[in-house]
């Protein structure tokens, strides 16, 4: 379950968020809305991914990766990338290869199936966007994960 979302552009003339926010279903259903629009159009883009996890403060979890996302989209063969990928395909406007300009949306994003063995707690993902070598905006989502056994 997600417990929170931010989202916080570096650079505002470059990518503007009009709205990051969770929106509560039920008790244990929350939905993530992004909506952003990229003022300027975009060829290299590279996403980094941190995992971390919540013990007396959030401590780095072994996932940090960065990869090229332009390159992801057009072959995807990164794992982290399609981990990511497999997650909000459906529910996204980034759907095509780069370049990226205008309104990009991720709406009502709820269904996180990950298939990697986590421990119970809580977590936080880091990803920070990187336009020519630049980081431009982060979006940090807070989650809450209970082991299936």
């Amino acid at each position: 379950k997600m417990t929170n979302a931010v989202c916080d552009s570096y650079n505002k003339s470059w990518v503007v968020f009009h709205y990051c926010q969770l929106k509560a279903y039920s008790r244990n259903k929350t939905s993530l809305n992004v909506n952003a629009t990229f003022l300027q159009p975009t060829n290299n883009i590279f996403l980094n991914v941190k995992l971390m996890k919540k013990a007396n403060g959030y401590k780095p979890f072994p996932v940090d990766y960065t990869f090229d996302a332009c390159k992801f989209m057009r072959r995807r063969y990164q794992p982290v990338g399609k981990i990511i990928w497999n997650l909000i395909k459906n529910v996204s406007t980034v759907n095509h290869t780069c370049p990226y300009v205008g309104l990009q949306t991720v709406s009502d994003f709820y269904n996180i199936e990950v298939p990697l063995p986590l421990p119970s707690g809580e977590y936080l993902l880091l990803l920070t966007w990187i336009f020519y070598g630049k980081p431009q905006f982060a979006t940090n989502v807070y989650f809450t994960f209970v082991e299936d056994l």
